[in-house]
């Protein structure tokens, strides 16, 4: 006996384009803060407790406040360096139910157009009722 419960794929395919459309629209939202050096923007696209693993040790921020104390060191080291634009290519993405993986190559340049940072990182999402937000990010440097 087929099990009823079984996801239409149709209706599985749809879902994934929704959530892909959906997280697209979030690392837009988050480069676009980083332009903007708007530490609150930030941090709205993060869940918590967030995890930020980053030169082999994992850090938990338990809420938005403990967050952005890192963010707005992060911003600072940005703005000694002169960095005006971030730049992203996603390297891989998987959505799964109310998770997601992505990996995305990052390119942040100065005013010259010159790549000032470049790194890869690894975000682990959440679905946070209807939003995508980030629950953990793993950087490669």
């Amino acid at each position: 006996m087929a099990d009823e419960s079984a996801i239409n794929p149709a209706e599985d395919d749809a879902y994934a384009d929704e959530a892909q459309a959906a997280i697209a629209e979030l690392f837009e939202g988050y480069r676009a803060a980083f332009d903007d050096y708007d530490a609150e923007a930030i941090a709205d696209c993060f869940a918590y407790p967030a995890v930020i693993w980053q030169f082999g040790k994992g850090n938990v921020f338990a809420d938005e406040e403990e967050l952005l104390e890192n963010i707005e060191k992060l911003l600072e080291a940005l703005d000694r360096e002169e960095v005006v634009r971030s730049d992203f290519e996603v390297l891989s993405a998987h959505v799964s139910g109310s998770t997601a993986l992505v990996s995305l190559a990052w390119t942040q340049d100065n005013g010259a157009d010159e790549s000032v940072f470049e790194f890869a990182c690894h975000y682990h999402l959440v679905l946070d009722g209807e939003d995508w937000r980030i629950a953990m990010i793993v950087n490669e440097t």
